[in-house]
């Protein structure tokens, strides 16, 4: 009966002026760029981050040229804390209609050098992030009349690792297979959401200078480095019609393609 229910319950995608967006990982990289794009359009803007002094500065920033915003301090990490948020977004605006997982740490170093504790760690927010953040907006989403988005980020690394980013590579790798394997039980049940997973190639944030270092030097991204504004806009487009998966930065996607074809040249 629920199945039925939903499948009558058809998507509408609203236009970025009628949206109300939750964005994790809200202040800083990515995130921060999307919220300040977002909220230029005219979404209304909930912000989810651990930091509670950042999120309440971005979001007085973001007031202050008229948006509509909301904010939650919440570790991703924390399924209670993910849900808790994502009662105060109803709370805060009556509901929401597109939901960004894009809370990332990393490291750099090899896999055989990384302490343990920091790869759990690291997969706490990468990967149990994207879940917890995943299936407490389809609480609402699949629900709410016109259904909404669900917006995954990912990385080209998670289709092509790199030597030095193994933890952080293998937990894109399982946020890519989660994502496609909500998606089609979604799909299944006849939920009105659209789930995409965005995957940047390297970007210019401060993603890798709060990495956690295991080298001796610098970290230093590899390819052409693009702005955090492409991966932002990328995911504006996608709240606007369904896709499935979309890579950003020409750069990554010639290196998944060498990676196919040619993989032993690829890994030296």
């Amino acid at each position: 009966a629920e199945n039925l229910a939903m499948s009558a319950n058809r998507l509408e995608l609203k236009p970025h002026d009628q949206q109300a967006m939750v964005i994790t990982g809200a202040t800083s990289g990515v995130g921060l760029r999307l919220a300040r794009e977002a909220a230029r359009r005219g979404t209304a803007v909930f912000l989810i981050a651990r930091n509670a002094q950042a999120l309440e500065d971005v979001a007085r920033e973001l007031a202050d040229h008229g948006a509509r915003t909301g904010w939650f301090a919440a570790d991703v990490g924390s399924e209670s804390e993910m849900r808790a948020a994502a009662s105060a977004a109803v709370k805060a605006f009556g509901g929401f209609d597109v939901w960004v997982n894009d809370a990332g740490v990393s490291i750099v170093g090899p896999v055989r050098e990384t302490p343990l504790e920091d790869h759990r760690r690291l997969f706490d927010t990468n990967y149990w992030g994207v879940v917890h953040g995943s299936l407490a907006a389809l609480e609402h989403l699949r629900r709410r009349p016109g259904g909404g988005v669900l917006i995954n980020i990912g990385s080209v690394l998670g289709d092509a690792p790199l030597p030095m980013q193994g933890a952080y590579a293998a937990s894109k790798a399982a946020v890519h297979a989660f994502t496609e394997a909500l998606r089609m039980d979604l799909m299944r049940e006849g939920a009105p959401v659209a789930v995409t997973l965005i995957k940047p190639s390297a970007v210019a944030s401060p993603h890798k200078d709060h990495a956690r270092n295991l080298t001796d030097g610098p970290i230093r991204s590899a390819g052409p480095v693009y702005d955090a504004g492409l991966v932002a806009e990328a995911i504006l487009h996608c709240t606007q019609r369904r896709v499935r998966e979309l890579t950003v930065g020409g750069a990554g996607g010639a290196f998944r393609a060498l990676h196919d074809l040619a993989p032993d040249l690829s890994e030296q």
